[in-house]
């Protein structure tokens, strides 16, 4: 059978429908380019490793486009991802099995370890060097976020204190140092640049590093139904996320550079040594480790007890090693 030449007219149709590119390239990588990936991510230092990501070329480098919603905290990434507004975040344990029980959101990576970078810190005046001397104190707390979780379902109890020794002071991460500046709390639970930054000021001194209990893996997360429609983005994303891991390990300075940058732009005072120690702090190594399925098991229990979630996760649902596993490949 004899083929028939394109027309122009019929060509530019067929181009504009992306037809001729998905015979060029292949199905799979026009998808990837013309989905828009909502990417959530938190101002912490938590979010920087996605904050470079975003800033870094990877993803433009792989044909993905993107927006982002920044927000203070993880767990208010995750709601977002409930409620269908985000597709793709960052948080930790407690996080990511509250977003399963709640909205079915699923784990394609852990990205980066981050214990080190939290802790449970008091004003410096009040010389607290033990948890249980915080009773009858006001502590801030970003309630439902996986460090106030820790803290008030593991530390303070581990520590002797109960949910009514202290009362605790609804707020967001970042305003607890100028909170505690004020003296309208006396101790806080927040993480790094915060605590660094009222470490090297003197307003606040670490009591305890959340790493002696928790090494707090963190996780990215997605909605089911985007990795459901979009496999093969989710992939190519992965493959950004190994070139950046790359650039974390290969070229700290650069990546340093884009992350203090992004905060003193928000109009935080820090010095270089300040944010070098806060960074140092973040271990990033984006993959999908077989430690994963056990470490979320042993939250999910936990917060099963303290019944903040329904049931323990289906894992094999929960959990999707294989978009890593093709992203390596």
């Amino acid at each position: 059978m004899q083929q028939k030449a394109l027309t122009r007219r019929e060509f530019l149709v067929l181009t504009g429908s992306g037809i001729v590119a998905a015979g060029a390239l292949g199905p799979e990588t026009v998808l990837a380019q013309s989905t828009v990936i909502r990417q959530g991510y938190q101002t912490n230092i938590w979010g920087m490793p996605t904050y470079y990501l975003l800033r870094s070329g990877a993803l433009e480098k792989r044909g993905l486009k993107f927006e982002e919603f920044a927000v203070p905290s993880g767990n208010l990434t995750m709601q977002q991802m409930v409620a269908r507004q985000v597709d793709l975040g960052t948080y930790a344990g407690q996080s990511f099995v509250t977003g399963y029980d709640k909205g079915g959101l699923v784990a394609i990576a852990q990205i980066e370890h981050v214990g080190k970078t939290a802790r449970v810190m008091a004003r410096k005046e009040l010389k607290i060097t033990k948890v249980a001397e915080l009773k009858g104190m006001k502590i801030g707390n970003q309630v439902g976020s996986s460090t106030g979780n820790t803290f008030v379902d593991i530390i303070a109890p581990q520590a002797g204190l109960k949910k009514e020794d202290y009362q605790e002071v609804k707020m967001n991460v970042n305003e607890m140092v100028a909170a505690a500046a004020a003296k309208s709390i006396d101790a806080f639970v927040s993480v790094d640049p915060y605590c660094s930054i009222a470490e090297a000021e003197g307003i606040a001194t670490t009591v305890v590093s959340m790493y002696d209990y928790d090494p707090m893996p963190v996780f990215m997360a997605a909605t089911p139904e985007f990795v459901e429609k979009n496999p093969g983005t989710v992939v190519e994303y992965l493959k950004a996320w190994l070139d950046v891991g790359k650039d974390f390990k290969q070229n700290p300075g650069k990546v340093g550079e884009v992350i203090y940058t992004f905060f003193t732009s928000k109009g935080y005072t820090m010095s270089r040594e300040t944010f070098g120690k806060a960074m140092g702090n973040v271990e990033v190594e984006p993959g999908f480790p077989a430690s994963v399925r056990p470490y979320l098991q042993q939250i999910a229990e936990g917060l099963l007890k303290e019944k903040k979630i329904s049931a323990i996760p289906d894992w094999n649902k929960a959990l999707r090693p294989q978009f890593m596993e093709k992203a390596r490949g």
